[in-house]
């Protein structure tokens, strides 16, 4: 399975009570057919609306790197140690797992 078929997400409870959803996949693109996109994504998402976005160096294929990730920004929000901003994302999205 790749992450073209299905996203990985990972319910994060903030420090404040609320919570977001860590999602990374491959992003919708009305000018590219899905199957051709090949960028992955970090996002933060509560409910339908994305707070922050990010592309990673990640490729399609690697789920279990993808998961990691999720896994490791999840931590990260749930213990305050990073904002919800695409510049906090920053740094998960631009190494390897």
């Amino acid at each position: 399975m790749t992450l073209r078929a299905t996203p990985i997400v990972e319910h994060a409870s903030l420090p404040d009570g609320g919570g977001v959803a860590v999602w990374v996949g491959i992003p919708d693109d009305s000018y590219i057919a899905h199957s051709e996109l090949t960028t992955v994504d970090l996002q933060l998402r509560e409910g339908n609306e994305v707070l922050a976005t990010v592309t990673t160096v990640l490729d399609p294929d690697q789920e279990s790197e993808a998961r990691a990730l999720a896994r490791e920004v999840r931590a990260a929000l749930e213990a305050g140690d990073m904002a919800i901003t695409a510049e906090a994302l920053e740094p998960f999205a631009d190494r390897l797992r």
